[in-house]
């Protein structure tokens, strides 16, 4: 019967709505636990436990650490990607886009001890996550060096500066200002650090 059906179609998107929160709710525990301990150190059971559920329950949405760290890091590069899928309007406003993402991450410490952490795990090449972080900082590297070469292009790029050695950089500076970020107790101010140095090799006002 058709009032049947509606009912179990309801249903269907309730468990279904239900089902999304628990998944969303293990990565945000899962994202914290990480950033503390690191994946290494991290248990399953630490996650479950963060959040009230058994371990079995956990696992009946992610099956293992492994799975339940590709989430995270799959998670995290949606956030990133959502930000440069808007970005069409050349060079600069990819540089503008950066320096957004950096005030996003000043505004989520966890991701930011995430990122510090696994990172410096994942040099190991037997680690879950190396694959993912090669991956990444290629990717970042050589999109920022095509940004650098069209600046240069359009002579927006100030003399001697070379694109890929800037793109290098530039991502090593990130990466070391979020972890003295950190370190300083969140009072350092990453973005206004950046921008001067974007200052420093471009012509552009980023202000």
């Amino acid at each position: 019967m058709p009032t049947t059906d509606t009912s179990r179609s309801r249903a269907g998107r309730g468990e279904y709505a239900k089902s999304a929160l628990r998944r969303r709710e293990i990565l945000d525990a899962a994202l914290t636990v990480f950033a503390a301990s690191g994946y290494r150190n991290a248990s399953l059971r630490e996650i479950a436990d963060r959040i009230g559920i058994s371990q079995q329950g956990l696992t009946y949405h992610f099956p293992t650490k492994d799975v339940l760290l590709a989430a995270v890091l799959q998670a995290r590069g949606e956030r990133d990607r959502a930000l440069f899928d808007v970005d069409e309007a050349g060079p600069e406003s990819h540089l503008r886009t950066l320096l957004q993402l950096l005030g996003s991450n000043q505004a989520t410490p966890g991701l930011v001890e995430l990122h510090c952490t696994l990172s410096a795990e994942a040099t190991s090449p037997d680690h879950p996550a190396h694959a993912y972080f090669q991956e990444r900082y290629a990717g970042i590297v050589g999109r920022t060096a095509q940004v650098f070469a069209e600046l240069r292009a359009r002579g927006r790029l100030r003399e001697g500066v070379d694109p890929e050695r800037c793109a290098r950089g530039l991502v090593a500076l990130m990466d070391g200002l979020q972890v003295q970020w950190l370190l300083s107790g969140k009072r350092i101010d990453m973005v206004a650090d950046v921008r001067a140095h974007l200052t420093s090799v471009t012509t552009l006002d980023l202000s």
